[in-house]
């Protein structure tokens, strides 16, 4: 609960700090880091740090609760919370570091607005981050608990024991516990991090969301080569691509992310867009095993049919779900598919307008932000409240969509 005193001078400080917020971010990041460097190895992304998504997403974060808190002072944006905790998890943050990012956060800050940083001015905001790290530790720890695994500390050893090319730049890869014993609870929608050293001795992490249901044995990753086309490859990504093989080892967290299946019995609609596809192919999975007949619709948009991974999955799984159907839409069906040869084959971007959607329907979508946005949008205006939207975001979550109505 933000004071009355600290409320107002956030109130009236809220357009400065908001105005130099990204310039304060960045100018946190390069002094931690120069004082820190054994943080980017193996806890920060150094490709999203490179292109300024990190450092927008702090940004952004920090307005957000910032004015959560003027809302309403005893409120929290609690969807914004759940999903930087779940982020926080996966790489094994502790609270211990909550106490450096506090010193340099607030260092960038008197360093950028000077004069302007009252004694008043920062204990106001003082209050808001402490606010903000207390309820992120909290629920932090609550996740290390519910995965059973020690703060910190959310490795473990998987061995490959298969690999699956499905598309050009798509791999997937099949993993089991190294130690042999029972893998850690999970959620289907969930993902894992990555751990993978890189050529030059960093250790770097990404996040993969898990393509099949939890069997209690294995466990899918499926990987998308970011890059290409004139843009650099992605570098862990490429790494997995072409050294992973099978009787190799990863180190990966347990599962975490708060965009899961719930068990209800409303209609549900699974959207998603390129790579995206993956935590539906494991929702579906999960379904399918447990002997659903949920309404379910399965909706994915692509480059091509070539380009859309998992996609006999999709179908077979579909297939098996009597209230299951599909949809997909290709931007270049190519000439054995002239827009509808395939049932459920439509060319274009996905466009919702010429379907019915069912009465309570519960959506969820992954995809590139664009694609959200706008199948978000399409829902909304077809009458599906925002709470009934929920949404996954690879990388930094740059977009704070409005989810409490």
């Amino acid at each position: 609960m933000l004071s009355p005193e600290s409320a107002a001078v956030v109130r009236a400080s809220l357009p400065l700090v908001g105005e130099a917020i990204e310039r304060i971010t960045g100018h946190f990041y390069d002094t931690m880091f120069r004082e820190h460097p054994e943080l980017l190895d193996g806890m920060f992304n150094r490709g999203n740090q490179a292109n300024g998504m990190q450092r927008q997403a702090l940004a952004g974060s920090i307005v957000a609760f910032a004015g959560s808190l003027l809302t309403d002072p005893q409120s929290r944006p609690d969807a914004l919370l759940a999903r930087i905790a779940h982020k926080h998890a996966a790489v094994g943050v502790t609270e211990e570091q909550y106490a450096i990012v506090h010193k340099y956060l607030f260092g960038a800050i008197v360093e950028v607005l000077g004069e302007a940083v009252t004694p008043q001015v920062a204990a106001a905001w003082d209050e808001v981050y402490w606010l903000m790290a207390g309820a992120l530790v909290a629920h932090e720890a609550r996740l290390y608990v519910e995965a059973q695994v020690r703060p910190g500390h959310p490795w473990r050893s998987w061995t490959v024991v298969g690999r699956r090319q499905e598309t050009v730049d798509v791999v997937s890869f099949l993993l089991r516990p190294t130690d042999g014993q029972a893998p850690p609870p999970v959620r289907a929608g969930q993902y894992v991090s990555v751990r993978v050293r890189m050529p030059d001795g960093v250790h770097q992490l990404r996040q993969y969301s898990l393509s099949s249901a939890p069997d209690g044995r294995t466990r899918r990753i499926t990987v998308k080569r970011v890059g290409g086309d004139g843009t650099p490859l992605g570098e862990v990504s490429d790494l997995l691509h072409r050294t992973v093989r099978v009787g190799d080892e990863l180190t990966l967290s347990a599962p975490f992310g708060d965009v899961v299946l719930e068990e209800e019995d409303a209609p549900l609609l699974l959207a998603s867009a390129g790579i995206g596809c993956t935590p539906m192919v494991g929702m579906l999975e999960h379904l399918a095993s447990a002997g659903s007949t949920r309404p379910t619709l399965v909706l994915h948009a692509d480059r091509s049919p070539a380009d859309h991974a998992l996609r006999a999955d999709t179908n077979r799984l579909v297939s098996r779900l009597p209230g299951a159907r599909a949809q997909f839409w290709y931007e270049w069906p190519g000439a054995a598919e002239p827009g509808a040869a395939e049932p459920g084959a439509w060319a274009g971007r996905m466009d919702l307008g010429a379907l019915d959607l069912p009465d309570g329907v519960r959506a969820y979508l992954c995809g590139p932000l664009p694609f959200m946005r706008d199948v978000r949008a399409q829902l909304l205006a077809a009458g599906v409240p925002p709470r009934h939207i929920r949404y996954e975001v690879f990388g930094p979550d740059l977009w704070l969509a409005d989810d409490a109505a």
